[in-house]
């Protein structure tokens, strides 16, 4: 069965999971953080029958400060480097206690969660190794926050150009982060894995089914998620949420799928909002000129119509 066809019940608003989530309340997440919002909402999609591995990072040091833990399910904390290497390794050992009998004979989902310094820059290594091991199953999740907020606002590789950090500062010589975002999402693509997604709080159900899509393909899927944070991002708490729907609709970050190498535009903006609408809010970007603004929008639409046209033309799987 291609990958595409596989059945997995998807979430409506009416048949929206009720109840708690895996992770408990009380966690040291900041005010608005979008990155345990995302989170919430895929742990909410998969119910509490899953394993997850936890790359240092926000997450990780928010959700378990010795001797707590919000997790209430089987959770792994690991090394910034090897989130996908580990959740290989995991699904390793269910497969043989599931021939042992020691566990339910079902597929458990694994999912290694990692922000974008531990996906991009420090994981990068062990993730390519772990996508290219077909037989293993697990999901990759990257809450994108866009830098290092964890330990002080640095730049990364998926510090988008312009933006102003704490090692790429704007100043009378310099425009912020001088490089583009390096694309995770096509470099996942490029490993042939059956799925590969982005996704969006902001748009929850879209979210929440990208998991549960993901959780029910065999073999590896990576899945790219915005998550803004007020606190790097210098805005306020209350528009993480908009900032989510802003990014989308303003092209600056689509929504797609990618399944057995097939693009699928999940939400198509034909009319996008001025770009300065969803950098104004953000103290990252204020000392953008229009100029500025103006080469950082002519570059979002170029690599938005190019995922347009991808998703356009039918290509055949290699695989």
């Amino acid at each position: 069965m291609k990958s595409a066809e596989v059945q997995f019940e998807k979430i409506t608003p009416k048949t929206f999971p009720k109840g708690p989530d895996s992770l408990a309340s009380g966690h040291r997440a900041c005010q608005g953080c979008g990155e345990v919002l995302a989170l919430r909402l895929l742990m909410k999609a998969l119910g509490r029958d899953f394993m997850a591995v936890s790359a240092t990072g926000c997450m990780e040091v928010c959700t378990s400060p010795f001797p707590q833990s919000a997790w209430e399910m089987p959770w792994l904390h690991v090394a910034f480097e090897n989130a996908a290497a580990v959740a290989g390794g995991v699904d390793a050992g269910n497969v043989i206690l599931r021939r042992k009998g020691k566990l339910p004979d079902k597929r458990i989902p694994v999912v290694a969660i990692g922000g974008d310094g531990a996906t991009a820059d420090i994981g990068i290594q062990a993730l390519s190794g772990a996508l290219e091991r077909y037989h293993e199953n697990f999901i990759y999740i990257c809450l994108d926050n866009e830098a290092y907020m964890n330990t002080g606002i640095q730049r990364s590789s998926q510090t988008p150009f312009g933006a102003s950090t704490t090692t790429s500062p704007a100043g009378s010589h310099s425009k912020g982060q001088s490089t583009w975002k390096k694309n995770m999402p096509a470099i996942a693509v490029a490993h042939n894995i059956p799925y590969v997604a982005t996704g969006s709080p902001a748009f929850h159900l879209d979210l929440m089914n990208k998991i549960r899509r993901a959780a029910a393909i065999p073999g590896p899927a990576y899945l790219h998620i915005y998550a803004p944070c007020p606190t790097g991002w210098r805005m306020k708490a209350e528009l993480s949420v908009e900032s989510s729907r802003l990014a989308v609709n303003s092209r600056i970050f689509p929504l797609y799928e990618v399944i057995d190498g097939q693009y699928i535009l999940n939400k198509k903006v034909d009319q996008p909002i001025p770009l300065v609408e969803y950098l104004k809010p953000q103290g990252r970007f204020r000392h953008l000129m229009s100029e500025d603004i103006a080469k950082i929008e002519e570059r979002v639409n170029h690599e938005y119509e190019y995922i347009v046209k991808l998703s356009e033309s039918f290509v055949e799987p290699l695989f």
